[in-house]
């Protein structure tokens, strides 16, 4: 039977991107290929900030506290921490998903699957859940990954059909997948080499609906990302970019929120908010 290591899975509105304000089921997996220790540090520096956190006292992913740098979900990846997700059956996992939607049943709620890095190890798994006859109803799916783990065929077919089945009588096309794609700046601490894959995104593009986040937090992101945009643009990326200011806190947050919007806007670039931070203040579940 399939199983998925699972971080968290919580019932929220979507923070970020395409799908801002929309109830969503969270189902977040263990495990990433980056740590983006830079965001919310000098240029050049990485924050040692979850180092800090005695794995040994904690018992419960909630209780762990939350950082103001690095990664803000670093327990969804921090080996140290892994004990605190546990390996749940798709069976299992569809019942409690129904259990936390408002009705019992998908109406109008969306599905994210986030990470961490939801497509590094959980593909072959993803099928089995999404044919349970609890999903039955679920409409569309967002899978918001880093953009460097190519999809297997396997799962690319079964997107198309699923989609397929979904659109039945439509015009809309394959648009019940999206893809928002967090490309890592250098202000994430991780080399663009190994970040930035726009070959990869052009395969996501040719299965759904796929966008581009960028996260920033001065000037000097700002004029990367334009940078890293026309790479993109360069190898076929036809879809949507983002900006969206830099901070797990608020108080970080706060700091650039406007001049990131400013910017977009001068750039006819879309700017994402991060719900998340102002309403919930980014606590775990949220």
């Amino acid at each position: 039977m399939s199983k998925i290591k699972v971080s968290e899975l919580f019932y929220s509105i979507q923070g970020e991107g395409r799908y801002m304000g929309v109830p969503s089921v969270f189902l977040r997996t263990f495990g990433c290929n980056f740590t983006c220790d830079g965001f919310g540090m000098q240029r050049g520096q990485k924050s040692v900030e979850r180092y800090n956190v005695d794995e040994e006292i904690f018992d419960d992913y909630k209780k762990l506290p939350l950082v103001s740098t690095g990664c803000d979900s670093y327990a969804s990846w921090d080996v140290r921490f892994k004990h605190l997700s546990p390996m749940i059956s798709v069976n299992k996992l569809a019942d409690k998903i129904a259990d936390i939607l408002p009705y019992k049943e998908w109406r109008d709620e969306h599905l994210v699957i986030t990470g961490g890095e939801p497509l590094l190890g959980w593909q072959r798994s993803y099928p089995a859940l999404l044919d349970h006859p609890l999903m039955n109803n679920l409409k569309e799916i967002t899978f918001e990954t880093n953009g460097t783990q190519k999809l297997s065929k396997d799962l690319v077919d079964y997107l198309f059909d699923w989609q397929e089945n979904k659109n039945y009588n439509l015009t809309r096309g394959y648009d019940s997948v999206t893809f928002s794609v967090s490309a890592k700046l250098s202000v994430s601490g991780e080399k663009r080499g190994k970040a930035i894959r726009p070959e990869i995104i052009c395969q996501y593009q040719d299965v759904g609906h796929t966008y581009l986040k960028f996260v920033v937090a001065s000037r000097e992101d700002c004029d990367e990302a334009l940078e890293v945009i026309k790479l993109y643009r360069d190898v076929g990326f036809t879809g949507n970019v983002y900006l969206m200011p830099v901070g797990g806190v608020e108080s970080v947050y706060s700091l650039n929120n406007k001049q990131v919007a400013n910017f977009a806007m001068q750039h006819g670039l879309r700017y994402s908010d991060r719900l998340q931070v102002p309403l919930f203040k980014n606590a775990w579940g949220t």
